[in-house]
C-alpha cells in the first residue's frame, strides 16, 4: 500500500471518529458501552477536534514529496498509533469497553503497523 492510500484511510478513519465525537459524543460511547456524563462528553468533543486535526494533518500530507517534513509526519502517526493501540488493547482487556472495543484495537493495530512499516523502510533505505 501507498503512503498516499495510507494516509488518505487515516483521514477518512480520522474524521468519520472525529465528527461524530465532536457532534455526538454521547451516542459514540453509548456503542462501546459507556455510560455518557457531561465531562465524558466534554472529553469526547476534545478528542474529536483531536482527530480532525490528524485528518487535516493527513489529508494535507497525502501528496507531500518525500522530505523530513514528511517523514517527522509518519513518525508522529506511527508512534501515535502505536500508543493508542497499547492503551486499547489494555483498556480492552481489563473489560473498560465492550467487544465493539476490539474494533479500536484493530484500527490502531492496522495504522501502526501501516506507517511504522513506511517509517522503518525509509530509514532504512537512508542506511
Amino acid at each position: 500500500m501507498s503512503l498516499r492510500t495510507l494516509m488518505i484511510i487515516n483521514t477518512v478513519i480520522a474524521g468519520v471518529f472525529g465528527v461524530a465525537f465532536v457532534l455526538i459524543p454521547w451516542q459514540v460511547l453509548v456503542i462501546y458501552g459507556i455510560q455518557p456524563t457531561a465531562a465524558l462528553n466534554y472529553i469526547g468533543e476534545l478528542f474529536g477536534a483531536a482527530l480532525l486535526s490528524l485528518a487535516i494533518l493527513s489529508w494535507s500530507a497525502k501528496d507531500m514529496a518525500e522530505s523530513e517534513g514528511l517523514q517527522a509526519i509518519v513518525r508522529a502517526l506511527f508512534l501515535g498509533d502505536t500508543i493508542g493501540f497499547v492503551l486499547a488493547l489494555f483498556g480492552q482487556i481489563s473489560g473498560v469497553l465492550n467487544n465493539a472495543g476490539w474494533s479500536v484495537v484493530i484500527i490502531y493495530l492496522f495504522l501502526a503497523i501501516g506507517f511504522g512499516s513506511k517509517y522503518f523502510k525509509k530509514k532504512a533505505a537512508e542506511k
